[in-house]
This record gives structure tokens, C-alpha cells and sequence, in this order.
């Protein structure tokens, strides 16, 4: 009779929204994880008082759930390495670490490098030593305050092989999260980091106060625009109809959940980026994304106007209701 496997132990690094919730599932899946916090008195009162409330309010975490501020005590004796830290501290968080260990790295970041236009997998092995082989992404409809309250969901994960997809799927084995497979990892990372900010242009529509036609025209138009970059950087055009393209893209642009939407809503009622920025009060990704994604489009030559847009406005001060209204009034092309 062969011996019952043992649990995998898992290491989350980032105790944000995101990363506390995903350590939440992995612990719901019969994981033993340690969460890493940047900041010790969260990661001491997610020990002992089970909750975050920097990030998650009352809601209780699982009893087993460990943390720590101490990111070798964290990464020690590790099976498995998850990565939710925000795009753009990414590089300055990993740089002063050690490499990370030589076991699989999956990545929850949602995002592009300002400056160097790295995607995330990308960071994690050229900044923080991981093998490239052993990276994958994860993405799809990832709202973490409704994952918390263990709603159902699915999500992709891609990695460079088969096999180590199903590792990271086999992770995420909580009964509320549905995990497939992909090997299209430049796919779903780029389907990943551009919807959040189609979803800031979606957001700003709405506080401009449009109705449900626009609003789905910009998401149509704005999965198209996704595909098109996606697909030029060597991503499968299957992937984009699918769970990290139009799912993400969807729940994002329509749920006051999203901080990218919540941002665009603000820009649509007047604010400026800076007290736009402020009233979300998390990261909104999407902002620092969009130049970065516009500059790789421009290089490849792909066609992204609400790209453009957003970019007009979060950069260059332009006035939403006419980059809006611009997008709409475009020249008659074949669809």
C-alpha cells in the first residue's frame, strides 16, 4: 500500500488583496502555505488573529495559514513558490533577495514593467533567479474580494510545459476554484496585463455617464485589441476568446470590485489620475501598464487605440470625455 502524499508546502510572497486570498485558496486546497508580508505587524496579526485587515476587513483566514516579514524563513524548505507582488516593485523587491529556489514560480501579477517592458515572467528570472522553465502565470476572472468569500470561479495557468501546468492547477485544488491548463504562457500574461487597462477606459465611459452600448463596444474592441498585441508577441489566438482574455476582460470591466474600473469611474466623474489613484487607495495596475503596452505595440507595429487613449490621459493630462468620444467617432473600417 503505497504511502498518502504529502501536502505540498507552498510560499506566497506578497500579502496584499491578492496574495492573501490566493494563500487562502492554497490553504483551502490542503496546502501547507507561509504567506510573506513586507510589513511585520501584518504578517503578525495574519498568525495570530487570522486576518488582514490592512486588505481583507474582518474576514478570517484559514487557521493553518502561517506568515512571516522574514522572506528566507519564508521561502525555506519550500515546494513551490507563488508571486503576487505589484508589477512595478517587482524588480526593487526581488533585487536585494537571494535567487529564488529552484521549484516551480507561478505568477498572480497582472502587469507590464514601466521602462524596460518586461512582462512579469520575465522580471522573475532575470531579476530574481528563477529557472524560465519553471515559471507559469496565472489569470482569468480573478476578483479576490469574491475568491475570499469562496465564491465559485476558474482561472487558467500556463506554463512552458504541460506537466508543470497541471503541478500549478494541482495547487489550486480549493472546492470554489476551477483551474485549467494552458501552455500559452505569453498568451495569458499579456491577456492578463492589458484588460486592466481597457478597464480603466471602460470605467471612464461609465463616470462620463454612457450606457451598456458603449460600454460593450469598448470591451469588444478592447478584447480585439488584446488578441492583436497578444498574438504578435507569439501568444495562441485561441487563448484570447477564452478564460484570460475575454473572461478577465469582462468581470474587470464590470465590476465595482475591479480597482482598474473604480479608477476609470473616478477619471469619468472629473478627478484627476493622482486623486483618482487616491480614492481607489490600492494599486490599479493598469495605469503604469498602459504606456508600457503601448510602447510594445508601437514597436510591433499592432494597432491599439483605447490603448492610446488611456495612455492620453493617465500620462499626458488629456480630457477623458474627448478621448471617449473620440474612440467612438473613428473612421468607417472593416470590423
Amino acid at each position: 500500500m503505497s504511502a498518502p502524499r504529502r501536502a505540498p508546502r507552498l510560499t506566497v510572497l506578497g500579502a496584499g488583496s491578492w496574495g492573501t486570498t490566493f494563500a487562502q485558496v492554497l490553504a483551502d486546497g490542503g496546502a501547507e502555505v507561509t504567506l510573506w508580508a513586507r510589513r511585520e505587524e501584518v504578517a503578525r496579526e495574519i498568525g495570530t488573529q487570522h486576518r488582514n485587515s490592512a486588505y481583507l476587513g474582518d474576514h478570517e483566514l484559514p487557521a493553518t495559514l502561517r506568515a512571516t516579514a522574514d522572506v528566507a524563513a519564508a521561502l525555506e524548505g519550500a515546494d513551490g513558490v507563488v508571486v503576487a507582488i505589484p508589477a512595478q516593485s517587482m524588480r526593487a523587491t526581488l533585487a536585494p533577495w537571494p535567487a529564488l529556489p529552484a521549484v516551480p514560480v507561478l505568477s498572480l501579477t497582472k502587469g507590464i514593467e514601466r521602462g524596460t517592458d518586461a512582462r512579469i515572467s520575465e522580471i522573475l528570472a532575470r531579476a530574481g533567479g528563477a529557472d524560465p522553465s519553471l515559471v507559469g502565470v496565472l489569470s482569468g476572472p480573478n476578483l479576490s474580494g469574491e475568491i475570499a468569500e469562496r465564491r465559485p470561479c476558474a482561472s487558467v495557468v500556463a506554463a512552458p510545459e504541460e506537466a508543470l501546468a497541471e503541478t500549478f492547477a494541482s495547487w489550486c485544488s480549493a472546492p470554489y476554484l476551477r483551474a485549467y491548463t494552458s501552455t500559452d504562457v505569453v498568451g495569458v500574461e499579456v491577456a492578463g496585463a492589458v484588460k486592466n487597462v481597457i478597464a480603466i477606459a471602460v470605467g471612464a465611459a461609465t463616470g462620463l455617464g454612457h450606457g451598456h452600448n458603449t460600454t460593450a463596444s469598448l470591451i469588444t474592441r478592447g478584447l480585439a485589441e488584446i488578441t492583436r498585441l497578444g498574438v504578435a508577441l507569439g501568444g495562441r489566438r485561441e487563448t484570447f476568446p477564452g478564460l484570460a482574455g475575454m473572461g478577465d476582460l469582462v468581470a474587470t470591466c464590470s465590476s465595482p470590485l475591479s480597482r482598474n474600473h473604480r479608477l476609470g469611474l473616478a477619471l469619468g466623474r472629473g478627478l484627476d489620475v493622482a486623486a483618482a489613484a487616491a480614492e481607489v487607495g490600492q494599486t490599479a495596475e493598469g495605469v503604469a501598464t498602459a504606456r508600457a503596452v503601448a510602447d510594445i505595440a508601437a514597436r510591433h507595429g499592432v494597432d491599439m487605440p483605447i490603448t492610446r487613449s488611456v495612455v492620453a490621459v493617465v500620462d499626458h493630462g488629456a480630457r477623458i470625455d474627448e478621448v471617449t468620444t473620440a474612440l467612438l467617432s473613428r473612421s468607417v473600417r472593416p470590423e
